[in-house]
């Protein structure tokens, strides 16, 4: 019993490391062509927002928004997934719940 305790006392402190360190990587995602792109880490904090002057238009602004919405939630999906990766190499895929 208590070598089971060490192995989850080990395993709940791999999952912390690894959570600290998914708090501070980020991934980018991007919309109209690379356009606007959006940076965020999987700790799920935006970090910036780039917008190529090409696609601002006065005249439309609804677009810019659009493609601003749309690369911060490919972002924030890319970051999902690597902290689902990452988790999956600590817990052998058992899907265990962690902290974003």
């Amino acid at each position: 019993m208590q070598k089971l305790m060490r192995e989850a006392q080990k395993l709940q402190t791999e999952i912390q490391r690894v959570e600290g360190e998914l708090a501070d990587r980020t991934v980018e995602g991007t919309a109209g062509g690379g356009m606007v792109k959006a940076v965020v880490t999987c700790g799920m904090e935006v970090k910036s927002i780039e917008i190529q002057k090409e696609v601002v238009d006065p005249e439309d602004v609804e677009m810019l928004q659009d493609l601003i919405v749309a690369a911060v939630n490919a972002a924030i999906a890319k970051a999902q997934e690597t902290a689902k990766d990452e988790m999956a190499k600590v817990t052998g895929g058992a899907g265990m719940p962690f902290r974003t």
